[in-house]
């Protein structure tokens, strides 16, 4: 008989608006990818060594990585997604294809911030930092009163997880 107790999956999601952010900005950067075909497109038009035919397969690949992109990627991230934070520590679930879970323990965490970016503020969210020696691990898309609570509650059970305070 194992003597560790299986750890339940985290609780705690994103706000749904994340879908929305993350679509637009999957979005920009697929408009920013249709350079590609047109960069091709006026190759193709300049020196003629350069067969006409692959553009159709460099706009076929467009729209399908625009179709996984901007459509499935972002729902699948969202349902993915969770948090949960312990007296002692923080723990993460995310990822599609590679799922990663991490804890972080409080006595790690060196300072914790919230981030907003421009489409984050127009939807009314916050992404949370926490910063250790080694990385920054982020909680993404909370709504901004939320994340104002999730960082300040870091804050204190890391301050009183410090054994030189």
């Amino acid at each position: 008989m194992n003597e560790y107790e299986p750890r339940t999956v985290p609780d705690q999601k994103i706000a749904p608006g994340a879908l929305t952010v993350w679509r637009i900005a999957s979005l920009i950067e697929l408009l920013l990818f249709a350079l590609v075909p047109f960069a091709y497109w006026w190759l193709s038009a300049t020196f003629a060594f350069l067969p006409f035919w692959i553009i159709f397969l460099i706009i076929g690949a467009w729209v399908l990585y625009g179709v996984f992109n901007v459509i499935l990627l972002p729902k699948w991230q969202w349902k993915r997604w969770r948090y949960k934070i312990y007296e002692n520590e923080i723990e993460l679930l995310y990822g599609v294809l590679v799922i990663r879970r991490v804890i972080i323990p409080m006595i790690r965490v060196q300072h914790v911030d919230t981030e907003q970016g421009p489409l984050l503020r127009k939807y009314g969210l916050s992404s949370v930092k926490i910063s250790t020696a080694a990385t920054v691990h982020e909680i993404p898309a909370l709504e901004e009163s939320k994340a104002d609570d999730v960082r300040d509650h870091i804050a204190r059970l890391a301050r009183e997880a410090d054994p030189d305070e």
